[in-house]
This record gives C-alpha cells, sequence and structure tokens, in this order.
C-alpha cells in the first residue's frame, strides 16, 4: 500500500445474521476511535464528521490522549448508532479526510 492510499473498511457480517448485518442492538452508544497527527483543529475535524451522521451528536464526551511523545492525538467520540450504514458511511467520512491517519 503507498503513503497516499487509504485503507478499505473490512466487510463484517454476512447478513445472515437475526439483526441484519450485525449484532449491535440500534440505537446505541458506539465509540469510535480516530489518530491523527497532534494539530490545531483535528478535534474540531473530527467533531464535525460525527455530527454530520449524528445530529446529537455531544462534543463534551471527546475523549483526547495524546501520544507519548506528543506527535499523534487519539480522539475517542461517542456517537448514537442508528443503523449499520450510518455507522460505515461514518468511518468512510473519517478515513477519507486527509488530517486522519487510523480510525478503530
Amino acid at each position: 500500500m503507498s503513503s497516499t492510499s487509504r485503507p478499505t473498511l473490512p466487510i463484517i457480517g454476512d447478513g445472515t445474521t437475526p439483526r441484519g448485518d450485525t449484532l449491535i442492538e440500534y440505537p446505541s452508544a458506539f465509540a469510535i476511535k480516530v489518530m491523527g497527527r497532534n494539530q490545531e483543529g483535528l478535534v474540531g475535524t473530527v467533531t464535525q464528521i460525527a455530527r454530520r451522521f449524528d445530529p446529537a451528536f455531544d462534543a463534551s464526551t471527546v475523549e483526547l490522549r495524546p501520544s507519548r511523545q506528543g506527535n499523534y492525538l487519539g480522539v475517542t467520540i461517542t456517537v448514537t448508532a442508528t443503523s449499520r450504514t450510518q455507522l460505515d458511511d461514518l468511518y468512510r467520512a473519517l478515513v477519507a479526510h486527509p488530517d486522519v491517519k487510523v480510525v478503530f
């Protein structure tokens, strides 16, 4: 993989589980961890993307964790997950942003 390509999201579930394609019950609180360079604007970018997919997203719940040397920042957001599609779209939007290095 080149340094400019983005990872693709894994396909989880085969659509045959009782709840469709996931074991998550909707709606539910769902934590997402985002890692990016520790620079001004990263937290704002992540929260702005979160609000696109969860209009009731509460930015006061954001948790921050700088890397040991302070070069990177872990940002944990908790969204209200309403569907697998919503979560997939949110992950894709986060991964596609150039300030974001990893989403898990």
